[in-house]
């Protein structure tokens, strides 16, 4: 049937849509701001994590996690016979963690630990101040009694560490060969210096855990962390009972003789060990601010001086080993000239024999030993027994003195240089370069260290040399000598002597001098030699054998006694060397 349109279905239209409310348009806009700061989270969290982890890590370990040095115990120095010469003794260090300090001190308290440590309030106040930092050193090396006046001021944010401070017991006793180190127990000067390396060891590594109030709370395991290893202990040479003496007698002399300055040596005659040296004017180590450079040079190393007679005995072994003269070979030793130099003595002798050269201490015979050779001949020799050489002590500072070249010699030169001008050398070169009288002929070298074998040395003259020249240093200080103040009661001693005008703006000056008095005992079978030189005396006389002979004697005897050497005088010969002096 049909139907009527009336009837049929009608499409329907759209329907309208409704209209946004406000509250939709917030929620959109709360949606939005939430996933803007999740991706702004998101990005911050990246950025830290990857770019500023680094930087933020090292921040938060210096806050609570340090790696601190674990320092090795530096080696202790004692004398050959193991007295402590040279130890560390334990210290606090003052620091402070400004995080930790929400008030400063009040002034009193400031006050009062600024006179305790000596840093002035201004400093103090600044360092406590610094907020960004959780370690600020304020003093280090504080002795036990100012800890505990620092703790009873109940100051917040200091606190101590631990560590070590070099103590020298004999102080001023050794203070030229030891040295010193730094506030960091560095070697500065002297053996401490030299042996830097054999005391001071390995320094260990540690990491560590720390509270907010910057107190150690843990230990950390890192493959960084080392184990310190302590340096080695070091023996020396030196007899703290020998050296003890001869400082005490060296000031003795510098107090009596109102000298500018002296020097005292030591020396094994059969090792060539150190076995004492001194200095003076010297310092405390324990208290360098009162020091200054001319107190801490150690002159007999460091200083270089015309060393006057006490160089007229190798002259006299060249021409002897050479077999051109022997020790009764008479020279004229009148007065003579080199061109328009007069050679000449203290006392004029129409002649002497060669033993009489060196008891009379002859300018004139030992200038025409030496002319005997050829310059280049004395050079050489003069070389070989160590002047213008390095001793090779490893010592810092030491001096190689001064022997010009042969070629730049006129004849007046080499004549001079036989009685001591024109040459100039250490003390302890002088000493060392004796050891060929006392050896057999051959020049040992020196040791500050305790040997454990003899050394052979090397061979310079004959034999015999030597042991001819043991007998002509012996008559230096029996009657007749110029060395006689050197004598000793009960031994043999051989000697010599050196009274030396200084040079002074290149002009040898009338009134000052040097005394230098050398030599060693018992003569026949040496032990020791001693070398002793006072620098300018000006009160009670200048000749060496008046200034340094009385030193010489009172050390050569102190140290043989100390060694247990006996005498070597028959009971007959003793008392007729007395009966002659």
């Amino acid at each position: 049937m049909l139907i009527k349109n009336d009837y049929k279905p009608q499409m329907l239209s759209e329907r309208p849509k409704p209209a946004i409310s406000p509250e939709n348009h917030r929620i959109k806009w709360v949606l939005l701001f939430l996933v803007l700061l999740f991706t702004a989270l998101l990005i911050q969290g990246s950025y830290l994590q990857v770019v500023e982890h680094p930087k933020l890590a090292a921040e938060s370990n210096n806050r609570v996690m340090r790696t601190i040095s674990l320092m090795a115990a530096r080696g202790a120095i004692h004398d050959r016979n193991g007295e402590d010469l040279a130890i560390s003794v334990p210290v606090d260090t003052l620091y402070a963690n400004p995080e930790q300090i929400t008030q400063l001190p009040d002034d009193k308290r400031l006050a009062q630990l600024s006179a305790l440590i000596g840093v002035p309030t201004d400093t103090l106040r600044d360092r406590l101040s610094q907020k960004n930092k959780a370690y600020v050193s304020l003093k280090r090396q504080l002795p036990i009694e100012t800890r505990r006046q620092i703790e009873a001021l109940n100051i917040p944010g200091l606190a101590f560490e631990k560590e070590s401070k070099r103590h020298y017991l004999s102080g001023e006793v050794f203070a030229h060969v030891i040295g010193f180190t730094n506030i960091d127990g560095v070697g500065q000067e002297g053996l401490e210096s030299a042996y830097e390396n054999t005391l001071h060891g390995q320094d260990g590594v540690k990491a560590i855990l720390r509270d907010n109030r910057g107190n150690v709370v843990d230990s950390l395991n890192s493959v960084h962390n080392r184990a310190p290893q302590n340096g080695s202990d070091l023996f020396l040479s030196l007899d703290q009972r020998i050296q003890s003496l001869a400082y005490a007698e060296l000031n003795k002399a510098m107090a009596h003789y109102q000298a500018k300055a002296g020097s005292v040596v030591v020396l094994d005659a059969k090792t060539g060990e150190v076995l004492a040296l001194v200095n003076a004017p010297t310092y405390n180590p324990n208290q360098l601010n009162n020091s200054d450079g001319e107190s801490r040079r150690n002159r007999a190393l460091t200083d270089q001086f015309e060393l006057g007679s006490v160089m007229k005995p190798f002259a006299v072994a060249k021409a002897l080993d050479s077999g051109k003269v022997f020790p009764q070979t008479r020279l004229d030793t009148r007065p003579y000239f080199i061109g328009s130099k007069r050679i000449s003595d203290t006392h004029d002798y129409a002649s002497l024999d060669v033993s009489g050269v060196i008891q009379k201490s002859s300018n004139v015979g030992t200038s025409k030993l030496s002319a005997l050779f050829r310059p280049e001949q004395m050079h050489q020799f003069y070389r070989a027994v160590g002047f213008g050489e390095s001793i090779k002590s490893d010592f810092p500072g030491e001096t190689r003195g001064k022997l010009r070249d042969w070629h730049q010699w006129r004849p007046i030169d080499q004549a001079t240089m036989s009685y001591g001008y024109g040459v100039q050398a250490s003390l302890l070169q002088l000493a060392r370069a004796y050891t060929i009288f006392t050896n057999d002929g051959r020049l040992l070298p020196v040791s500050f260290v305790k040997l454990d074998n003899i050394p052979k040395g090397e061979p310079i003259t004959q034999e015999e040399t030597a042991r001819q020249m043991r007998k002509m240093l012996a008559a230096v200080t029996e009657r007749g000598g110029t060395g006689t103040q050197g004598a000793i009661s009960g031994f043999k001693v051989a000697g010599k002597t050196g009274t030396a005008r200084k040079l002074v703006n290149g002009q040898y000056a009338e009134n000052k001098h040097m005394a230098t008095f050398v030599g060693f005992a018992p003569a026949d079978n040496p032990r020791v030699i001693v070398a002793v030189n006072i620098d300018e005396p000006s009160a009670n006389g200048y000749y060496a054998g008046v200034v340094s002979g009385p030193v010489f004697k009172n050390v050569m005897a102190g140290s043989l006694n100390l060694l247990g050497v006996l005498p070597d005088m028959p009971a007959a010969n003793k008392s007729r060397v007395l009966a002659q002096r």
